[in-house]
């Protein structure tokens, strides 16, 4: 790892093959409902920032893999460390959707 590799945004393309290979894996789209339905990534499951502390219910096992999402990777970052808080331990930041080359649902 480089000096500056801290400054590069997570790849959501990289991220995104990942969870597809990743045996029970949660793709979590943190944007608002709004955004989700504009179009989002097959698979991915839709619980917003604000709602964060509600994933118990979504995802009870805190070993789970989960890999967030959201626009641009910020909301991602401040989800991320709010389910590692929350005891998750299996959580990555994805990034942003808006740099995602494959396809998306409507």
């Amino acid at each position: 790892m480089g000096f500056f590799d801290f400054l590069r945004s997570p790849d959501i393309n990289t991220g995104v093959a990942e969870y597809q290979e990743t045996a029970g894996a949660v793709l979590l789209d943190v944007r608002t409902r709004q955004e989700y339905g504009q179009g989002h990534i097959s698979g991915s499951k839709n619980l917003p920032l604000p709602e964060i502390g509600q994933a118990a219910h979504m995802i009870p096992k805190k070993d789970t893999p989960i890999f967030v999402h959201c626009l641009s990777g910020a909301r991602s970052r401040q989800a991320a460390a709010q389910l590692g808080q929350m005891g998750y331990t299996n959580v990555k930041n994805i990034g942003g959707i808006s740099s995602y080359r494959g396809k998306v649902e409507r």
